[in-house]
């Protein structure tokens, strides 16, 4: 089978590898209709983050056919459609029963990887796979993207805005204007925020952003953005930031344009050496966040969400590549000629 892998910063390959095969009782074999390149690819590609040449690539995001289950799995059969979660909780420890199975206590094995691939192997796919009603012939390709983006990006933005606590009249800012930043713009709507702050400078983004539910724009970085924040709240701050980057700078301004005892939703991966804390101490702001909770956002709002038509996060994907074309959508993404680069397999 044709499954992608990293050659060196700045080059991944398709290659010829052998088809995974069940290898414990609790996996399933799914064939990937769709998959994508996350913005948290991109480190490694880019050379900001240390990685074996000629690895396995670390694309994680996929929906798929189930083709065959461990002797162990119960909750699908083959051919059954699904979204394939980054995250593999096991449904029934005490952090995937807190609603936080990005941190499931019973898998050291938690995440997904290379996934960008015709076949996968899904580890612990008991509880975290969600099923998709139908077939993907069902759906139109628009439809397609959305459930794709549940997998990750739209569960990620969820989640920052979950751990923020945003609700129902609350002004929110959201810090990052890529797929996970766009996604907690919907995120912080869905939750019933009256005013959405968008960090942007990028014009399809700032459209896309306002499209998904945002009322401010804010194009300015560093301290100038948070003079920005600060004079469009009457010098409150938000009520609640959703930090969507994870650079020192990202969170220094996240906490800075959140009012005193305010939470900062942080889902942007962690890779700046520090990040000072002193600002969130004078200020007594929480902070929150880490690995989404994506199977049980998808299975208790998001999926219904995507279904009812609610909402329509697949427009993230902005541009459309063949598996074959794999190095082409991650050099879109890095030039920023993509919001985020879909990867149709089947």
């Amino acid at each position: 089978m044709k499954a992608t892998v990293f050659m060196e910063p700045g080059k991944v390959n398709i290659e010829d590898v052998d088809k995974p095969k069940i290898q414990a009782d609790d996996d399933v074999i799914i064939h990937v209709v769709r998959t994508c390149v996350c913005g948290s690819d991109l480190w490694a590609y880019r050379g900001l983050e240390d990685k074996d040449k000629h690895s396995v690539n670390s694309g994680h995001e996929a929906i798929g056919i189930v083709e065959e289950v461990g002797s162990a799995i119960t909750t699908v059969v083959p051919g059954d459609f699904v979204i394939a979660p980054f995250t593999h909780g096991c449904g029934h420890c005490a952090a995937c029963r807190a609603g936080f199975d990005g941190a499931c206590q019973n898998h050291t094995d938690n995440f997904s990887a290379g996934v960008q691939a015709e076949y996968i192997r899904f580890q612990h796919g008991e509880w975290a796979l969600v099923k998709i009603p139908g077939k993907p012939a069902d759906y139109s390709e628009d439809m397609l993207d959305s459930l794709l983006s549940l997998a990750d990006v739209m569960a990620t933005g969820y989640h920052a805005a979950r751990v923020a606590n945003v609700k129902t009249g609350d002004t929110v800012v959201v810090v990052g204007d890529g797929a996970v930043g766009l996604c907690g713009v919907i995120a912080a709507q869905m939750r019933g925020a009256k005013r959405i702050i968008a960090m942007s400078r990028h014009e399809d983004r700032q459209n896309l952003a306002l499209e998904f539910g945002a009322t401010d724009i804010v194009a300015d970085r560093g301290d100038d953005a948070v003079a920005k924040v600060m004079a469009l709240t009457n010098n409150a701050g938000a009520d609640a930031v959703l930090e969507c980057v994870g650079t020192e700078l990202s969170n220094d301004t996240a906490m800075k344009v959140a009012r005193p005892g305010a939470i900062v939703g942080r889902v942007g991966l962690p890779h700046e050496p520090k990040v000072d804390m002193t600002t969130s101490f004078y200020t007594n702001t929480i902070i929150a966040g880490g690995p989404a909770s994506v199977t049980t956002y998808d299975k208790s709002v998001l999926l219904k969400a995507v279904l009812d038509g609610a909402i329509h996060p697949g427009k993230v994907f902005t541009k459309s590549f063949a598996l074959n074309d794999i190095d082409d959508a991650y050099q879109a993404m890095t030039k920023r000629e993509a919001i985020k680069s879909l990867v149709v397999i089947d």
